[in-house]
């Protein structure tokens, strides 16, 4: 059963509330945003190469290259929906968010540089 997409209108609604709320978003709609952008990552990042964690709301797989089968995926990405929000919509950059550990990322591919901001439909 394929997972249910969140609609670009939805999403967009979701991320110009958060940008407008900031931390006080709602809680819905910073897990519709932060779903709507891993959406939009993994859709212009096709592959199973980098996992992409943002807890509570979601995770994807991403990046072409070698997969994985089994098990925690030898490249991951996390950080939480703040970080996530700010460095998918070009507020933070990569090397900014790792440097201040914002952003744990561990595997020789775990890099997100060149697909962060996130491009939308």
């Amino acid at each position: 059963m394929a997972k249910t997409r969140i609609r670009a209108l939805d999403g967009e609604a979701a991320i110009a509330a958060t940008t407008a709320e900031g931390a006080t978003a709602s809680r819905d709609a910073t897990a519709t945003a932060t779903r709507y952008l891993l959406q939009c990552l993994a859709d212009a990042a096709q592959g199973n190469t980098v996992e992409v964690r943002v807890p509570p709301f979601g995770a994807v797989q991403c990046i072409e290259g070698p997969g994985h089968t089994r098990g925690t995926p030898p490249n991951v990405v996390e950080m939480d929906a703040a970080t996530w929000l700010d460095l998918a919509m070009g507020r933070l950059s990569w090397a900014d968010g790792v440097a201040a550990a914002r952003i744990h990322a561990s595997g020789q591919r775990a890099d997100l540089t060149g697909y962060v901001p996130v491009e939308r439909p």
